[in-house]
C-alpha cells in the first residue's frame, strides 16, 4: 500500500514525543509494517522463487532482506528529504510499475521457458540478481511504511526498531508466501495486481496531490485482490512446492 493509506493515524499520535509514551507506539509501528507489507511480501516471494531451488531461495531471502534492512535504515535517516522530493517517489512508483509489467510479460509461455533456461544456465548470476531485486523492491515499498512511521513519531531509534522488527517479520512472511504461491495459483497474480495498484496510487499522490484517495478504497481493493488470490487452491501439490522457510 502507499503513503496515503493511513493518514488518520498521524492525527491520533500527533505531538507524542515522551519516551514512556512513544515506546507504547512500538506495537503500532510493527503492525503498521506488517499491514503495509502484505503486497510487498508476495512480490518478494515471487522474486525469490526465481532461484529455482529451496537452498538458493533461503540464501536469497536472508541476504536480500539483510541488504533491505540497511537500505531501510538509510531511508529512515533521510526520510524527510525523500518525502519532500517527488522525484524519488516517482522513481519508486516507476520501479513498482516495471515489476507489475515484468510479471505480466513473464506469464507468456515463451518468456517462462526463457526464464527457466536462464536460471539453470547461470545460477550464481541469477542469485546475485535476485538478491538485489529483493533489496530494491523492499526499498521501493518502504516509502509508504517509513512515511507513516515518521508521521507517527520523530524518535528515529523507535522508528528504526519498528523497521527492524517489521523486516524480520517480512522475512518469515515472504517464506510463507513462497509456499502459498505454490498452493494458490492465483496468489502471485493477485500480489502483482496489488503492486500495480500501489504504483498507480503513488503516481496519483505525487502528480495530483489535490485528488483525495479514500483510505477505505485502498483497503477494499487490496483485500479483494488477496481474497481472489486465495480463492482457489491446487488439489495436487506441484513439484518443488517445498520452499524456503
Amino acid at each position: 500500500m502507499d503513503v496515503t493509506t493511513l493518514p488518520s493515524i498521524s492525527d491520533w499520535f500527533d505531538g507524542v514525543d515522551q519516551w514512556r509514551e512513544v515506546l507504547a507506539l512500538l506495537p503500532v509501528l510493527v503492525v503498521l509494517e506488517l499491514v503495509l507489507s502484505a503486497d510487498n511480501a508476495v512480490a518478494l516471494a515471487a522474486i525469490a522463487r526465481r532461484c529455482r531451488g529451496q537452498e538458493r531461495e533461503r540464501v536469497a531471502l536472508n541476504t536480500g532482506i539483510a541488504l533491505a534492512l540497511a537500505l531501510r535504515i538509510g531511508l529512515i535517516l533521510v526520510a524527510q528529504w525523500v518525502l519532500q522530493n517527488p522525484v524519488v517517489q516517482l522513481l519508486a512508483a516507476t520501479y513498482l510499475l516495471w515489476l507489475f509489467i515484468d510479471h505480466l510479460r513473464s506469464q507468456s509461455p515463451d518468456q517462462e521457458t526463457s526464464d527457466d533456461a536462464s536460471a539453470e544456465d547461470s545460477a550464481p548470476a541469477s542469485l546475485a540478481r535476485v538478491i538485489f531485486l529483493l533489496a530494491f523492491t523492499d526499498l521501493a515499498f518502504s516509502i509508504d511504511s517509513v512515511a507513516a512511521a515518521v508521521a507517527i513519531s520523530d524518535q528515529f531509534l523507535l522508528v528504526i526498531t519498528g523497521a527492524v522488527i517489521g523486516i524480520v517479520a517480512l522475512r518469515f512472511t515472504s517464506a510463507l508466501f513462497i509456499r502459498w504461491i505454490a498452493m494458490y495459483p492465483r496468489l502471485e497474480t493477485a500480489g502483482f495486481l496489488a503492486v500495480g495498484f500501489v504504483s498507480l496510487r503513488l503516481f496519483i499522490h505525487v502528480l495530483r496531490p489535490e485528488l483525495h484517495q479514500p483510505d477505505w478504497f485502498t483497503l477494499v481493493v487490496v483485500t479483494a485482490l488477496f481474497s481472489w488470490g486465495l480463492s482457489r487452491r491446487q488439489l495436487i501439490s506441484a513439484p518443488g512446492s517445498d520452499h524456503a522457510g
